[in-house]
């Protein structure tokens, strides 16, 4: 997490976390916003020409893609939790206060794939504070590269 930052209370937070993990690391980064209950994905029957919740909030979607290897997207709900796509694997309801570990781990090389040999398949592993592990099963097919360098 960023120094001093232990919650990340909104969408803007994050993406600001977001930016500074991008500079740290040396990364691009290409962030969008969509504003208002018309235009977030998980508000879709909100309604033509309606931009706030049932209870006057103004829900923010952000939309961060970072540059370079592993390939990373990271889709910031106005619900606590994100979308994190790696090398095309998507990683979902990752909370928001976990998405900086998660992109460090991944840039610090700390991830890795672990195989499995019956059914066959593998599982990237991402490391997150407090002992615990975030892990996303990928089919054989979808190993890139920068996956299978990783596998153990």
């Amino acid at each position: 997490m960023i120094q001093g930052m232990d919650h990340l209370p909104t969408t803007q937070a994050a993406v600001n976390a977001l930016c500074a993990i991008a500079a740290e690391y040396a990364r691009e980064i290409e962030v969008s916003h969509d504003i208002g209950a018309d235009q977030t994905s998980r508000r879709t029957a909100a309604g033509i020409g309606v931009t706030t919740d049932p209870d006057g909030s103004l829900p923010h979607e952000a939309y961060a893609e970072f540059g370079g290897l592993p390939r990373v997207s990271v889709r910031l709900y106005p619900d606590d939790d994100a979308l994190i796509e790696v090398e095309g694997v998507q990683c979902p309801d990752i909370a928001r206060d976990d998405v900086p570990a998660f992109l460090r781990s991944l840039f610090d090389d700390l991830a890795h794939v672990k195989s499995r040999r019956f059914p066959p398949g593998y599982f990237l592993i991402v490391p997150l504070p407090g002992d615990r592990t975030h892990r996303e099963y990928l089919p054989m097919l979808t190993l890139t590269p920068w996956l299978s360098g990783r596998v153990r």
